[in-house]
């Protein structure tokens, strides 16, 4: 293993190239959907934006589209957060997510929840969602509670929905400007097929796979990272299998980092252009170690659904938008230049978010 050491800076810019935010990138929308390895999605409208900044000439629309033609859906998956992802990865990745969803739900109501035979409820919850009627949350445990009433219908619907059956949430729920409450179908009925089996042979090629996949968006990482990101604690072995065909680094921490051979890392000296990002975005909550892009001390704010600003390649601001305005507030002082770049950006994002019409940003004073 490598012991060439990547600072701070040098892990910064690689992973701006890795998430599309040093360049905006020329990709379909569906590819820069699978490239990204799907983006954190509970709040509907969010991942419109992180495609905003990421992709070159984005249309709204097209990624409408890609949810009304099923090619992208809204799920659970990645450490039980609804993730919107390529319909082909949910099929692909579903099943090595079911154990880790089981447990996260199982964890968070283990009262409540304790002593369910897990497999009896699925079949149940199955035989409900078998007419093909959308159901929400709360229309499902309902359906179910009668033969399980103890634990109460949150309990059982997020079971239900979150783990034990793979579900898609439908639009309009997830489209540009579109509201909607969450409907949920299962996967099999909008996808028209079930997720792929894991294999019997105990090996685990979708690990494998996720493991290429995380590195190509977010390396060079460590596995910590992985498992931040993934949520899934058991995929040593699937690291252990890629040693020979990955390179090794450290960070500043003397941390172990691997990544994939031919994948970007700008030298860090790469001009980093401002950008601004949705709230929860997976280019800071996919990593254990966020100081990459974050100072440790505004940490709360990559949990707390604040929108944030990159300058320099690390996070600098918040930002609101409201009717036409963006407002940037700066967690530091800002250069002239700087200013002057952040505003123009905001612009550019007011202008997106308002359809073009008359738009602005301002900048609070800090202090």
């Amino acid at each position: 293993m490598s012991g060439t050491v990547l600072d701070a800076r040098a892990l910064n810019r690689a992973a701006l190239a890795r998430q599309l935010l040093l360049d905006r990138a020329d990709l379909p929308v569906l590819d820069a959907v699978a490239h990204l390895g799907g983006l954190q999605a509970q709040e509907p409208q969010e991942p419109f934006v992180g495609l905003w900044s990421r992709v070159r000439a984005f249309d709204p629309a097209a990624l409408s589209d890609l949810l009304t033609g099923r090619r992208v859906v809204r799920t659970h998956l990645m450490r039980r957060t609804v993730h919107l992802l390529a319909s082909a990865d949910v099929l692909a990745w579903r099943a090595r997510h079911d154990a880790m969803l089981r447990q996260r739900v199982l964890g968070t109501y283990r009262r409540e929840l304790a002593g369910i035979d897990l497999g009896e409820l699925a079949e149940a919850g199955r035989a409900v969602m078998a007419d093909g009627e959308p159901r929400s949350m709360g229309d499902l445990a309902r359906a179910v509670a009668d033969r399980w009433p103890a634990p109460g219908h949150r309990p059982l619907g997020e079971l239900l929905v979150a783990a034990l059956i793979p579900m898609v949430q439908l639009p309009p729920r997830g489209l540009w400007r579109a509201k909607g409450g969450v409907r949920n179908v299962p996967v099999s009925s909008w996808l028209g097929r079930e997720v792929d089996p894991l294999p019997e042979d105990g090996s685990d090629p979708v690990g494998q796979a996720l493991v290429r996949r995380y590195l190509a968006a977010f390396g060079p990482a460590a596995t910590a990272d992985l498992r931040a990101w993934s949520g899934l604690a058991g995929l040593p072995a699937a690291v252990a299998a890629l040693r020979d065909e990955l390179v090794g680094f450290r960070d500043e921490r003397g941390r172990e980092l691997l990544d994939l051979p031919d994948a970007p890392r700008p030298d860090a000296g790469t001009p980093a252009p401002v950008r601004f990002l949705p709230a929860f975005d997976n280019a800071i909550l996919g990593y254990d170690d966020r100081s990459r892009i974050i100072d440790d001390a505004h940490r709360g704010l990559s949990v707390a659904g604040e929108r944030v600003a990159l300058v320099d390649g690390r996070v600098a601001a918040t930002w609101t938008a409201k009717e036409g305005t963006v407002l940037v507030t700066p967690l530091r002082a800002f250069t002239r230049a700087e200013r002057t770049a952040v505003t123009e950006e905001g612009e550019r994002v007011a202008s997106f978010l308002s359809d073009g019409a008359s738009a602005r940003a301002s900048i609070a004073e800090v202090g």
